[in-house]
């Protein structure tokens, strides 16, 4: 019987495919998410009244403020990249699948079709060769001609295009990885600068992170002994 070697069905790679855009898209949202929030702490701080009365803690603010921005700028640039060169592909490789799904189906019809007819022409075949049984042997081949025919080119296409179509991924994708590791590269090396700015506009000699986290916890021991907050 025909169709003893195997199409290949495209579900894995479909499903991965989409599973992989929808996850690219999570992430970009959830970058873009992180840097408008860290801009809109920023702009709080720069509200607080604090800012009016210490000159030194709105310096501080403002410095903080002006790196939100610039990550926020920089992470906008990287999400538009990855959109463009990770996302979209990944959409327009996606939008192959439903005619491939539907070549697949159209195969396995011609395929069921001509098992069908290719049993009847058998059954014919196997009985007394009288005078009628060999009129419906010849029309059930004439049945069964067309039909193979059409089966042996659908099966054909399939077999000689869907592994070109498999290997093709491999092209297709590595430069949107490409892109998306760079746009990393680019985006991770610029934060490191921008910190490494904001660092230096904050650190205060001799000060070390210790000595603020014991300040912090000795005026946090103060304010809990206050009367308004102590414990009933």
């Amino acid at each position: 019987m025909p169709g003893s070697r195997p199409i290949p069905l495209p579900c894995r790679l479909e499903e991965q495919t989409k599973r992989l855009q929808k996850d690219m898209k999570k992430s970009t949202d959830a970058d873009l998410a992180m840097s408008k929030s860290a801009v809109k702490i920023s702009l709080d701080l720069l509200s607080n009244p604090l800012c009016e009365q210490d000159q030194d803690f709105l310096n501080m603010v403002t410095a903080l403020d002006t790196a939100m921005k610039r990550m926020d700028a920089f992470n906008q640039e990287k999400v538009n990249q990855i959109q463009k060169t990770v996302i979209e592909p990944l959409k327009k490789f996606g939008s192959v699948f439903p005619s491939l799904n539907m070549a697949v189906k159209r195969r396995e019809q011609a395929l069921q079709d001509y098992r069908r007819l290719q049993a009847k022409v058998e059954k014919y075949e196997e009985k007394e060769k009288t005078g009628p049984v060999l009129a419906k042997l010849h029309q059930a081949r004439e049945e069964l001609r067309p039909v193979r025919d059409d089966f042996e080119a659908k099966n054909k296409q399939l077999l000689d295009e869907m592994p070109r179509f498999y290997n093709s991924r491999l092209d297709y994708f590595q430069p949107s990885f490409e892109s998306l590791i760079r746009a990393q590269v680019v985006y991770y090396s610029e934060m490191h600068k921008i910190f490494g700015d904001l660092t230096q506009q904050l650190d205060q000699p001799g000060c070390p992170d210790e000595q603020r986290e014991r300040e912090n916890e000795a005026r946090l021991s103060e304010l809990r002994a206050l009367s308004i907050v102590a414990d009933d």
